[in-house]
């Protein structure tokens, strides 16, 4: 981050991470410095695909204030974070022009975000990547809409959710699980888009041998799907970019073979529908952290948004040395802090060896039997992932309306979940007063933890 900007120390520090510096306070220090200082509007409007526009408004300095070098590393940073959130072809920027032009010069072919240029741009969007400059009138009105997702329970129904670490599949009947399997499997690492379609019709085929009949299928997945198409997911990474198109299509392909509705969304929605359905109650932000951070929002009228909500690229530690994403380039985002890549890095600083020759998932297991023995190290992973969660919530609740946070995923079985939702909790209290009287962190149960996914996402398609 530029000099300018400053970074305020959090009151709870990381154990394994002192030099750890969120998101949350930073933006509010600056934005309470701009407001003092009789600071201009800085509106973003981010226009996805379809036409549909959101728009979020800040206040920045003045261009010439002695301190507007500071809006160019705020700016980008929250840009950063609506991108991954909401998503977005083409970017209206209106305020300040020094703003505009750096964000244009940064997300760009040859800038420093050329991989969310190309990510939101050609694999997402499939249209360039554009940033516009204009005054803050001038940035299109919102056009957001929303609409149902799930909650179909009749008839026999398959429901999925593929990870990176397994895949879990459910027969439901009537709403009630009467079957569910969990594999545990290496998608990224395969690079041939057979292996990854096998795999999904043995655990359908699996499934629909304990149904009657199968009269719907639904599924969740990490990644983009956009129409039941995969545009990028982290579990087809292995795959050649000469045969994507054979995983872009093989969810309309295995639709069309089993003759039944079948529909599939991002993992992270189908855990904020699984917390609406079971708490009866919205909003809900679901936050899964497994393989990677999986985000999904349902609306306070209980609807779902057209954004990304992809959280494991957006960012919520602004440190200069904060851990650097491996696919995306970019230091401090979610994934770094908010799934098992977090124990994974912090394992050698905790005095953990981990085993050579395993699974990701029998590595967590490892790590997660240290906790439960006691291992201080091990606690000291829990609590650091537990204060950045709570730094991170502050943060989401710039661009989300929070009431419920779901939290569920690999990293929050035995002790974890309850070590990482306490430490939350008690960044809240402490820092965040204001947000600890709004958001209730929770746990979903033992049994909606395992199988609560598989019977949302079986409740996606209407028959």
């Amino acid at each position: 981050m530029n000099d300018v900007f400053q970074l305020p120390e959090p009151g709870l520090l990381p154990p394994l991470e002192p030099e750890f510096r969120p998101a949350a306070l930073a933006n509010r220090a600056f934005r309470s410095a701009a407001q003092d200082a009789g600071g201009v509007p800085l509106v973003l409007g981010l226009e996805r695909g379809d036409g549909s526009i959101s728009r979020y408004e800040t206040i920045v300095f003045a261009e010439n204030h002695d301190r507007a070098a500071a809006n160019l590393p705020y700016a980008e940073r929250i840009l950063k974070f609506l991108l991954w959130q909401r998503g977005a072809w083409r970017v209206h920027v209106g305020g300040p022009e020094s703003i505009g032009h750096f964000l244009k010069q940064t997300y760009a072919f040859e800038g420093d975000r050329f991989f969310d240029y190309k990510f939101m741009g050609d694999q997402v969007y499939e249209k360039t990547f554009t940033v516009e400059i204009c005054s803050a009138d001038n940035v299109p009105a919102e056009r957001d809409a929303t609409q149902p997702l799930g909650r179909h329970l009749d008839g026999c129904r398959i429901g999925f959710d593929l990870g990176a670490s397994d895949r879990k599949v459910s027969a439901v009947i009537d709403g009630e699980a009467i079957f569910s399997e969990e594999v545990v499997w290496e998608p990224r690492k395969q690079n041939d888009p057979d292996y990854h379609y096998r795999e999904i019709r043995r655990a359908l085929e699996t499934a629909a041998s304990k149904l009657p009949r199968v009269d719907a299928i639904g599924g969740s997945s990490a990644g983009v799907l956009i129409n039941n198409r995969v545009m990028v997911a982290s579990l087809f990474r292995g795959i050649p970019a000469d045969r994507y198109d054979e995983v872009r299509s093989i969810f309309t392909r295995i639709r069309e073979e089993m003759g039944v509705p079948l529909e599939i969304v991002n993992d992270g929605e189908v855990t904020a529908l699984a917390g609406s359905m079971s708490l009866e109650d919205n909003p809900v932000l679901g936050i899964a952290l497994g393989s990677s951070e999986a985000g999904g929002y349902v609306t306070p009228e209980g609807n779902i948004t057209g954004w990304l909500n992809e959280l494991a690229f957006a960012p919520i530690a602004y440190h200069a040395d904060a851990p650097v994403d491996e696919w995306s380039g970019d230091r401090g985002t979610g994934a770094l802090y908010l799934s098992q890549q977090c124990p994974f890095r912090l394992a050698d600083k905790a005095g953990i060896a981990l085993p050579d020759g395993v699974t990701d998932a029998e590595k967590l297991k490892h790590i997660q039997a240290a906790l439960e023995e006691g291992h201080a190290g091990a606690e000291a992973i829990w609590t650091t992932m537990g204060y950045a969660l709570g730094y991170a919530l502050a943060h989401y609740a710039d661009f989300y309306t929070l009431k419920h946070v779901l939290i569920l995923g690999r990293c929050t079985s035995g002790r974890g979940g309850d070590l990482l939702v306490d430490r939350a909790r008690e960044v809240l209290t402490t820092e965040f007063p204001d947000l600890a009287d709004i958001i209730k962190v929770q746990l979903p149960d033992e049994r909606a933890r395992r199988v609560g996914q598989s019977i949302a996402a079986a409740s996606l398609p209407a028959i």
